[in-house]
């Protein structure tokens, strides 16, 4: 798959997404307040899928598919974190910096 298609996929995928928090908000599901993060939670969980499309079929120049799961959880961390900060704030950043070390952790032993 190009590059091309998968950005359009990606835009096609944020728009459904859009859709999804909207429906979720105008039912009732979630406060108006939990859009954003839900938004993120979602686009973060599609970037994940896309890296594993993607799989170790890298071009040249491109983003390496570690890089954009890295991203991808990066997205969904501050989503959660997010929504976490209506119970404590500490909650939010012990998530931050668990999901940081995580990823640390995994690219030391990736280069190991």
């Amino acid at each position: 798959m190009t590059e091309a298609r998968r950005s359009l996929l990606t835009i096609g995928a944020f728009f459904i997404i859009l859709v999804i928090a909207i429906l979720l908000y105008v039912t009732g599901i979630i406060r108006d307040n939990l859009v954003a993060p839900v938004i993120l939670v979602l686009f973060g969980s599609w970037i994940v899928a896309l890296a594993l499309m993607r799989g170790s079929n890298t071009q040249k120049y491109a983003r390496s598919t570690f890089g954009t799961i890295s991203m991808g959880l990066i997205l969904i961390a501050i989503g959660v974190a997010w929504y976490l900060a209506g119970f404590n704030w500490l909650y939010s950043v012990a998530l931050i910096l668990l999901v940081f070390g995580v990823i640390v952790i995994a690219e030391a032993l990736k280069n190991k």
